[in-house]
């Protein structure tokens, strides 16, 4: 079969699937109300956060310019490292262009050939791929099943080291991982615990790692993202310094990556400033989530993101483009981003929505998850 042929013959399975995915331009502003972005505490607007993001620019020009080990590095990625150690309670941070580069140069930089990961089967792909890029021996355990992780865990071989990865908040499902539970398990086994924070911290304020009393602890390392909570854009890796020692030598999404652009390092600052003197907005965004899924009559989620199961992919379509139609923004999850295969509504809460447009909102999802449930 020709590539052409091949192409086509691919189109048209996901079209009679339901499956197509295309991109959709948005505006710089419309009526709209976006419940389906990752703008959680509704910063990525905020006045101060796009003031230093311009200041930044206008300071240290429209990019890096180089990677981080060259000429990169500017004090402005050292600030921002510093702020973000010191509020999640970890020793030391190391910042890159992005959340899923973050979750690559953290898997492949620690572990190889000769190493063994134990991976929840709900982790985001940004895991998935760095497991599966660092040719450890790979074991995949059902959701949040810490008996499982602990049998996963007694076959490593002596001298074998193990990585064992999780998130914090997981993305579609919105439950919270068994952590103290985890890291009980890693220390005992001598395995270093990876928690992905993409959807904890700031909803959870410094982070459910953090809240949890797990920050710091020699075996326990978190990775987050900025373009989520802080309204921003990049990646970090928190934890022990001798780790962030190995990355910056080892780590090749962090070695042969352009740095991070300072106006997205300038704002992610100023949005963490922010969250650190207001933690009212991860109040909010934990009240909202609450009371949107007693509206919705689904099981409320420990994060920001709750999701609606459709009946079908097509179902799940209908309903975000009548909410659309209705002024309301919201996601679709369809597989194969569904570790479960059910096709669902994708609601993000955002405390940065004014109240009677979040009261409006709500009474468009109940009516279109009414419709098509």
């Amino acid at each position: 079969m020709s590539w052409s042929d091949w192409l086509s013959a691919e189109a048209a399975s996901r079209e009679a699937a339901g499956l197509t995915r295309w991109l959709v331009s948005r505006p710089a502003a419309d009526d709209v109300v976006d419940l389906a972005g990752n703008d959680y505490l509704g910063l990525a607007r905020d006045p101060r956060v796009r003031e230093a993001a311009a200041a930044a620019a206008l300071t240290w020009g429209g990019g890096a310019g180089a990677s981080r080990l060259v000429t990169g590095t500017l004090d402005l990625h050292v600030e921002l490292e510093h702020a973000l150690a010191s509020w999640t309670g970890h020793e030391a941070c190391l910042v890159l262009s992005t959340g899923y580069a973050a979750n690559l140069a953290v898997v492949t930089g620690l572990v190889g050939r000769d190493c063994h990961v134990v991976s929840d089967a709900h982790v985001h792909a940004s895991l998935v791929d760095a497991a599966r890029l660092s040719r450890a021996r790979l074991t995949i355990v059902p959701h949040n099943d810490v008996a499982a992780v602990r049998a996963a865990l007694a076959t490593s071989a002596p001298g074998e080291r193990t990585l064992v990865l999780a998130e914090s908040i997981y993305s579609v499902l919105g439950d919270e991982g068994p952590l103290v539970e985890l890291a009980e398990a890693c220390g005992e086994a001598g395995a270093l615990l990876v928690v992905d924070e993409a959807h904890g911290l700031g909803v959870h304020d410094a982070g459910v790692v953090s809240r949890l009393g797990l920050a710091g602890l020699p075996h326990v390392l978190v990775t987050a993202t900025l373009s989520k909570a802080c309204g921003s854009q990049g990646g970090a890796v928190l934890g022990p310094a001798t780790v962030v020692e190995h990355l910056v030598n080892r780590a090749r999404a962090f070695i042969f990556d352009t740095a991070l652009a300072p106006a997205a390092a300038g704002a992610a600052l100023c949005a963490l400033g922010i969250m650190r003197s207001d933690p009212s907005l991860g109040r909010l965004v934990r009240t909202r989530v609450l009371d949107l899924a007693a509206a919705l009559g689904v099981e409320p989620p420990d994060g920001a993101v709750l999701s609606v199961p459709m009946p079908s992919p097509q179902v799940a379509v209908a309903a975000r483009d009548l909410a659309l139609a209705a002024g309301v923004r919201v996601g679709c999850f369809r597989p194969p981003s569904v570790p479960d295969g059910i096709s669902r509504l994708r609601v993000t809460v955002s405390a940065g929505v004014p109240p009677e447009e979040w009261e409006r909102a709500v009474k468009v999802l109940v009516d279109v998850v009414e419709e098509h449930r």
